[in-house]
């Protein structure tokens, strides 16, 4: 008697047509494509969850330098003298505040001056 192994080969092409549902042409409905097209979605995915947050850190960045500018000074000037005077505020706070609340960021810098 001989096995065969098509339920597992079936439940490997499920999974993998699952995940390409959606994608046009050929991608969605011929297995050998769809692992493919599947692989490199997967990888640009991981890729782009890193640049994320290096896209995020440059907003924050170019709002801070923004509202700085609206002020007076600039970022670097800015960002040395936080450090210096040890207040302990990230990027994404600095920029939350500038954004949404310009007189409490006004008072950080007149603060940290």
């Amino acid at each position: 008697m001989r096995s065969t192994s098509g339920s597992v080969t079936r439940r490997r092409h499920k999974k993998i047509m699952r995940l390409a549902k959606g994608y046009r042409g050929l991608r969605k409905n011929v297995f050998g494509t769809a692992k493919n097209a599947v692989a490199k979605a997967g990888l640009h995915a991981y890729r782009d969850r890193k640049n994320k947050k290096r896209t995020f850190r440059g907003l924050w960045n170019v709002r801070i330098n923004a509202a700085c500018r609206a002020i007076g000074t600039n970022y670097s000037v800015f960002m040395n003298n936080l450090f210096k005077s040890k207040v302990v505020l990230n990027r994404k706070m600095l920029s939350e505040i500038a954004l949404h609340n310009p007189e409490v960021f006004e008072g950080i810098v007149k603060e940290v001056k």
